[in-house]
């Protein structure tokens, strides 16, 4: 059969990708609750306003302190490197430094130096995922490829759900210590799926541009000149710049008003609004890979963010779970068209040996926003309360998803395209 018939789940290259992912992200999610859980041990419970939202933004920004100052630059590396031999590598080194956190800390009962390995971790992060965007259409036919990302983000959804409901009951009844060295394992679990992929490196540039820091930025320029030259592409980044804010806003002003409102502060509810989102993200996601042909990709993105909109003003008026929940589950469900279609449209958009630089500069606007987010939710949660702040999150997300639709009706080029069904 032709490699572009064979089913991707019996395709050993992808199947291996796949797996390794879902273990990956399973433990990664245990990872944050473990980090809420250890911040809500040092502020006891989220019941000192000023220092909760100081130590949660200082938490996010520590995590996105990698991507800001490496992405720019190793984009141009990973294009020249064996991009699995890059995932695997850092896999490794992220389970060794996971094991450490706990180790640090109860050592020296300070976060500080916790916060010094969260930064390394993420640095590894850096490294491993534009390799592993970049992979993808490398071990894909393309006309499996927006399968294989709705796949992968469905990898994604359920290590999430799985992850909240199992983390949330870990760090509450285990200790948050006991889900870092479970998040150890599992990158151990990811290292040895990624080894199954049969993977040939693309063909590199010549060697003699390898020393040359001129070579390095210029090759980093035209990654960002490849983000700006495409009016799908900017389109796609836009509308995932607004999920990226909103997540800001969660991280700070909405973790603090679900706590604030629960009978009884813990993980475990936390973990289950989670998994509601995820379940959202899963329905969100199948329905675009079954349903998106035909449908403008300007209102997939704009109509999500509405409807986002819709979610994030309902979880800052209620203090009630099933409201919470039902909002998890909108978010999650406008959230899905973002992440699967900027994702195949920058795949598609670029060739192999460009990849990890637009890869590259689109993690370091993301990261960025989600920056300016937490600080602007860390510094407006303790002044105006946590509803207020995730109102002021909710209308600038409904104003990008209005700007995304009217862009669409503007542009006949972006209004006529189609996103693309899987096969």
């Amino acid at each position: 059969m032709a490699a572009g018939t064979v089913p991707l789940f019996r395709q050993r290259n992808f199947s291996a990708l796949w797996g390794g992912q879902l273990i990956s992200i399973l433990g990664e999610r245990l990872t944050y609750l473990a980090l809420l859980g250890l911040i809500a041990q040092h502020t006891a419970s989220f019941t000192e306003p000023h220092r909760s939202s100081l130590l949660l933004a200082l938490m996010l920004n520590v995590m996105l302190a990698p991507v800001l100052l490496f992405s720019p630059f190793t984009g141009a590396w990973v294009d020249r490197c064996n991009l699995k031999r890059v995932m695997v590598v850092s896999d490794l080194l992220r389970g060794a430094i996971v094991v450490f956190v706990p180790v640090l800390y109860l050592a020296s009962d300070r976060i500080g130096p916790v916060f010094g390995l969260v930064f390394l971790l993420f640095t590894c992060n850096v490294f491993f995922l534009p390799a592993k965007s970049a992979i993808t259409p490398e071990i894909v036919s393309p006309p499996q490829l927006l399968l294989a990302n709705t796949l992968l983000s469905a990898a994604g959804i359920a290590a999430t759900g799985a992850g909240a409901l199992a983390g949330g009951w870990v760090v509450d009844h285990w200790g948050w210590e006991a889900a870092l060295y479970i998040n150890a394992a599992t990158y151990l679990v990811s290292v040895v799926s990624l080894l199954f992929i049969a993977y040939r490196p693309h063909e590199t540039r010549p060697a003699a541009t390898a020393v040359s820091v001129r070579g390095y930025l210029h090759e980093a320029r035209e990654g960002w000149s490849l983000v700006r030259g495409s009016a799908p592409v900017a389109l796609g980044l836009l509308a995932l710049g607004a999920v990226w804010v909103g997540a800001g806003f969660m991280h700070v002003a909405g973790n603090q008003h679900i706590q604030r409102a629960a009978s009884i502060p813990g993980m475990e509810r936390l973990g289950g609004l989670l998994f509601v989102l995820g379940t959202g993200s899963g329905l969100g996601t199948w329905l675009v890979n079954r349903y998106g042909r035909g449908v403008r990709p300007t209102t997939l993105l704009g109509g999500g963010l509405l409807l986002a909109t819709v979610g994030l003003t309902a979880l800052a008026v209620s203090s009630r779970f099933a409201v919470f929940a039902v909002a998890g589950f909108l978010i999650g469900l406008a959230a899905a068209p973002v992440f699967v279609l900027s994702e195949t449209l920058l795949q598609l958009g670029t060739e192999p040996r460009q990849r990890g630089r637009v890869f590259s500069a689109r993690d370091f606007l993301m990261r960025l926003l989600l920056l300016v987010s937490t600080s602007a939710a860390g510094w407006a949660t303790p002044r105006l309360g946590t509803g207020a702040t995730l109102m002021a999150c909710a209308a600038m997300v409904g104003v990008i998803g209005v700007v995304v639709l009217m862009w669409g009706h503007r542009d006949p080029a972006l209004g006529a395209t189609e996103a693309p069904a899987a096969p």
